[in-house]
């Protein structure tokens, strides 16, 4: 059958230009609405409370991302994009003063043991020793947290209490309104040595948010925490939509076609989505076990280069392999970037595992919501004329540019994206 174009008679239709403009439109507010959505935010924070009580006494080690805290204190005092030792050193002050206001622990008054830094698989962070002669209610302790709720939404605590004899308690810490907490008492440098020396061997603690929550909250927290990281992720949401992009199209060289019913689209991603989940959860695992280690420096744009290469496998075939494959390979990449949550928690063995599964579950709910809705719109949207040159091939080059945005400044430790 000759090709469409060639005949006067097929001339595109009022009707049909009308559906691909409102088409057109309708991606136009999506690609505003992502823009919208993700120019003010970065990738989402959280800090890590280690709260040990035992009678007469309670110490706690608070890490905070001196990223985080750049934001809010602007600590970069020369403005170079660069964080030195001098610069944190001098306003050590301020980080704790700012930190222990937006802190409360049963009202037992907190003061200053010990300072330091510790480099972290997400970056380097500022640990704050903090000792209380205060003996805690039996019970879940009620700990109000405020940290960055004036500039970052997404932040969230993240903790574990230990008592003597007691099971680890476990939680996450939403920011509400700041705190009128006591600025931090000075500590001999004896006192800050003994004050190391025990932070170092106790277990993180748990603090939980000025509204108590019940206990079946708190034991769904870590399902939800999977969800948040998943949609605030957006290197992972991008490459996600990069691998969903042709999935209502099939490719006949040299063209694209729309495939004919919603089951020929969903069969491949479902494909797709499994292989991705079953590399992520496997290398989430390993890592957040710490039985594979691999340094940020060449996770972060490991990742990045995985959007690059899936957007130009999209523009032009590269791969001699399935997506299917290549999908379950870069899965394992993005594994070990979501494995910092629960890493870092030193939890016992059974604690971990049942937060491990929460987390690992709040991804793939996230992840479905999103595959969903991007797959539903997509479906709708095949039959337009303008699908493989807007949709796939504009959509890709996008991806593409983000994607090698990211990878120089993951590699070069510079910014150029305002997220």
């Amino acid at each position: 059958m000759p090709c469409c174009e060639a005949l006067p008679a097929c001339a595109p239709q009022p009707a049909a230009r009308g559906r691909a403009h409102a088409a057109l439109r309708v991606l136009l507010a999506l690609a505003l609405l992502l823009a919208a959505g993700v120019a003010g935010a970065h990738k989402a924070s959280d800090s890590y409370l280690q709260i040990n009580a035992a009678p007469g006494q309670l110490d706690v080690r608070w890490d905070i991302a001196l990223r985080d805290l750049d934001v809010a204190l602007d600590l970069d005092s020369d403005a170079d994009g660069k964080l030195t030792w001098g610069e944190v050193r001098a306003a050590w002050p301020r980080i704790e003063g700012y930190a222990l206001r937006r802190l409360s622990i049963d009202g037992c008054p907190l003061a200053s043991v010990g300072r330091g830094l510790e480099r972290r698989n997400d970056g380097a962070y500022a640990v704050l020793l903090l000792r209380s002669a205060c003996t805690l209610p039996t019970g879940t302790p009620r700990i109000s947290y405020g940290l960055f709720a004036d500039v970052d939404p997404t932040h969230r605590g993240i903790a574990k209490v230990q008592r003597a004899g007691q099971e680890v308690a476990l939680s996450v810490l939403e920011p509400t309104a700041a705190l009128a907490g006591a600025a931090a008492t000075p500590a001999s440098a004896a006192e800050a040595a003994r004050g190391i020396a025990r932070s170092s061997s106790t277990a993180f603690s748990w603090a939980d948010a000025p509204a108590r929550a019940t206990s079946a909250d708190r034991r769904w927290e870590f399902l939800l925490e999977g969800v948040r990281h998943i949609l605030t992720g957006y290197d992972h949401v991008l490459f996600l939509l990069c691998l969903l992009l042709p999935s209502v199209m099939r490719r006949v060289p040299p063209i694209w076609q729309p495939v004919e019913r919603l089951g020929q689209a969903v069969w491949p991603v479902v494909g797709i989505v499994s292989a991705f989940t079953v590399a992520h959860s496997i290398t989430l695992g390993l890592a957040a076990l710490k039985l594979v280690s691999l340094t940020p420096a060449f996770i972060e744009p490991a990742i990045a280069a995985t959007i690059v290469l899936a957007a130009l496998d999209n523009l032009l075939p590269i791969f001699p392999v399935r997506r299917v494959v290549v999908t379950f390979f870069f899965g394992l990449i993005h594994g070990f970037g979501f494995a910092g949550v629960l890493a870092e928690l030193n939890l016992p063995r059974a604690d971990f595992a049942w937060a491990l599964l929460q987390f690992n579950l709040g991804l793939e709910v996230g992840q479905l919501v999103i595959v969903a809705l991007a797959t539903s719109v997509l479906f709708g949207l095949r039959r337009w004329h303008g699908y493989p040159k807007f949709v796939i091939g504009a959509g890709s080059m996008v991806a593409l540019a983000i994607g090698v945005a990211w990878l120089v400044e993951r590699i070069g430790n510079v910014s150029i994206l305002p997220f």
